[in-house]
């Protein structure tokens, strides 16, 4: 009987070791450039805790979400980065769209995301703190907001990812918010072309970015993701560019999710 106890005693070990996931931890991270502190969720392996650098994906959520929207997206993003070795950092970006507002000193998101948050990240977890070991993807909003940082900052993020992302603001101007950081689009025209991902393609030159974007057939965002992907094309700009069955959904992220992280994997291990 004692046997059969230690084996099942045994047995239970090794299912726990088994099942033994990366921490998430939540931290305030100042932001200087806002003078306020912002939410980041922290998904960090094994391998990390245990001090071992690790490469880092910025995920970015869309609008209407928060830090903690793709550890509820996506719930295995903790095994995910244990097996890959990746930190994953999750930052509260309001409904930022990720830039530096012209209008409200509080909104300084560009700053946050490609300057500030990277050297807290960089500071405070053992990390590869090389372009080379950093990616930054999203959803939406964040979809946009990966690509924005990523085209503006490149010698900061080596590969940058865009799932069902508003890369092009101006069709939409009266939608999520956005007058309240660039103004009225009819009085401020100037301000929206110069805001907008597609309009910053001038910045990219082939190479100097690892991409990927995707969007859902039934999305409203896919025509302007198709003008993105044409005119890359006309550029000789290498990209992955998917678009499959589904719309601007849960379900779609949670499944895009993961071929971005096959892309970036791939990116790190180069």
């Amino acid at each position: 009987m004692k046997s059969r106890e230690m084996l099942l005693g045994f047995v239970l070990c090794l299912f726990v070791i088994g099942v033994q996931a990366a921490r998430v931890d939540t931290v305030m991270v100042k932001s200087p450039s806002m003078k306020k502190e912002v939410k980041v969720v922290y998904v960090i392996p094994d391998k990390a805790i245990e001090k071992k650098a690790c490469p880092v994906v910025y995920l970015l959520h869309g609008y209407g979400g928060n830090a903690r929207s793709w550890v509820e997206l996506k719930p295995e993003l903790p095994q995910i980065a244990d097996e890959k070795g990746m930190i994953f950092v999750c930052p509260d970006g309001k409904n930022s769209w990720y830039w530096n507002s012209l209008k409200d000193p509080s909104y300084q998101y560009e700053t946050f995301i490609s300057s500030e948050l990277v050297n807290y990240t960089d500071t405070h977890y053992a990390t590869v703190a090389d372009r080379k070991a950093r990616a930054i993807s999203g959803l939406s909003m964040g979809g946009h907001g990966a690509l924005w940082n990523a085209i503006r900052h490149k010698d900061v993020f080596g590969a940058a990812c865009s799932m069902s992302g508003g890369v092009d603001i101006r069709p939409f101007p009266k939608n999520w918010e956005m007058s309240k950081q660039l103004g009225e689009y009819n009085d401020n025209k100037a301000v929206w072309e110069a805001h907008t991902v597609i309009n910053q393609l001038d910045k990219l030159e082939n190479g100097d970015l690892a991409l990927i974007i995707d969007c859902g057939e039934d999305d409203f965002f896919l025509e302007v993701n198709k003008d993105l992907h044409n005119r890359l094309l006309a550029k000789k700009i290498d990209h992955d560019f998917i678009t499959r069955p589904g719309g601007h959904t849960g379900t779609y992220w949670n499944n895009s999710i993961d071929y971005h992280i096959l892309f970036i994997d791939k990116f790190f291990k180069k």
